[in-house]
C-alpha cells in the first residue's frame, strides 16, 4: 500500500511540475485541417493573432474577437474590432515585434500573408487557412466548422453554416433561368476576367451561375482582357469587382471604366444587369461568412429584380 501511495504521489509530482504549456498541450489539442494539412492546436487558445480577414470574418460571426489584428481591416463592418485590439501589421507583412509582444498562443494566416507562415512560428504556434477561390465555399464550410470545435464554439457554428447553405440556397434560386454572367474586376483603367475555374469561380460552381466564356483561364488575377472581349463574350450578366475600391483606393472608380459603348453594347449593359459586387467583401474578405452573406444577398437582390 505504501509503494503504491508513493507511485501515485509521484504521478502526481511529475505532472504539477510540468511546464504551463506542456500541461495545456496534454490536456486538450483540436486536429485542424489548414491550407497545408491537418494540425494539432492546443485549445482553446486564450491570445490569437489573426491576419487574414476572412478569417477575422468568420471568428467574429462566432464571437470570437482577436486581441491582434491587422492594422487595417478593409470591410467597413469589421472596423469595430479595432478597438482593445493590437495591431499586429498589414495583412501580407506580419510585424514580428507586435506579435513578439502580444505573446499570442495562436496565430491565424492565409491568403496574403501565407507567405510569412515560417517567419511567424518563430514567434507562436501558427496555421495557414488560406481559401482556394475554385471551391471557396468548399473551403470556408471546413473553416467554420474547424473555428467552432477550436474555440468552443460549436452551437454557434452550426448556426453559422445552416446561415451560409440558406444564403446560397436562396441566390442559387434568383440566378436559376436569368442568363449567363462574365465575372470582371477593376483595377483603375484596366480590366480583367474570371472563368469557372477562378478564384471568383465559386460564383458559377455554387450558384449554378452559366459563364459568359466557359473557356476562360484559371490564372490567380484573372485573365487581362479589352472591352471587346467583353462585347464578344455578350453576358447576359456583368458581374464587377472593384479592386481599387476594395483596397481604399479612391480613384478609378469601376463605374466609369465601364462606361464605354462596347460595353452598353452587350445583353447585360442594354438591359442594365451590371451587378457590381460589394468590393472588399467579395476580394479581400472572400470566404468568411457574414462578407459571403452580402455578397449573395447583393446577387438575389439584383437577380430577382430582373425580368
Amino acid at each position: 500500500m505504501r509503494m503504491l501511495y508513493r507511485l501515485v504521489a509521484g504521478m502526481i509530482l511529475s505532472v504539477l511540475t510540468l511546464p504551463v504549456a506542456a500541461v495545456a498541450s496534454a490536456a486538450a489539442t483540436v486536429d485542424v485541417a489548414t491550407a497545408r494539412g491537418t494540425v494539432a492546436v492546443a485549445a482553446p487558445p486564450r491570445t490569437v493573432a489573426v491576419f487574414d480577414i476572412a478569417a477575422v470574418d468568420t471568428l467574429a460571426r462566432l464571437g470570437v474577437r482577436p486581441e491582434g489584428l491587422p492594422v487595417k481591416l478593409y470591410v467597413p463592418e469589421l472596423e469595430p474590432l479595432a478597438a482593445g485590439a493590437t495591431p499586429v501589421g498589414p495583412i501580407y507583412e506580419p510585424d514580428l515585434e507586435a506579435l513578439s509582444a502580444l505573446a499570442p498562443d495562436l496565430i491565424i494566416i492565409g491568403g496574403r500573408s501565407s507567405h510569412r507562415l515560417d517567419a511567424v512560428r518563430r514567434v507562436a504556434p501558427a496555421i495557414d487557412m488560406t481559401l482556394d477561390g475554385r471551391d471557396l465555399l468548399v473551403a470556408a464550410r471546413a473553416r467554420i466548422a474547424a473555428y467552432g470545435a477550436l474555440f468552443g464554439r460549436e452551437a454557434e457554428a452550426r448556426a453559422a453554416a445552416a446561415e451560409l447553405e440558406a444564403g446560397v440556397e436562396s441566390a442559387r434560386a434568383a440566378v436559376r433561368g436569368k442568363g449567363t454572367a462574365l465575372i470582371v474586376m477593376t483595377n483603375g483603367p484596366k480590366l480583367t476576367a474570371y472563368g469557372p475555374e477562378s478564384r471568383f469561380g465559386w460564383l458559377h460552381a455554387e450558384l449554378d451561375l452559366p459563364p459568359a466564356v466557359p473557356g476562360l483561364g484559371a490564372a490567380t488575377h484573372g485573365e487581362v482582357v479589352s472591352f471587346e472581349f467583353v462585347r464578344r463574350a455578350d453576358p447576359d450578366w456583368l458581374i464587377v469587382v472593384d479592386r481599387a475600391a476594395a483596397i481604399g483606393e479612391p480613384s478609378g472608380a469601376a463605374g466609369a471604366t465601364l462606361d464605354n459603348e462596347l460595353v452598353a453594347g452587350t445583353a447585360a449593359g442594354r438591359a442594365g444587369r451590371i451587378l457590381h459586387l460589394p468590393p472588399a467583401d467579395a476580394y479581400i474578405a472572400a470566404g468568411g461568412v457574414s462578407a459571403t452573406l452580402r455578397v449573395l444577398a447583393r446577387i438575389e437582390e439584383a437577380f430577382r429584380a430582373a425580368r
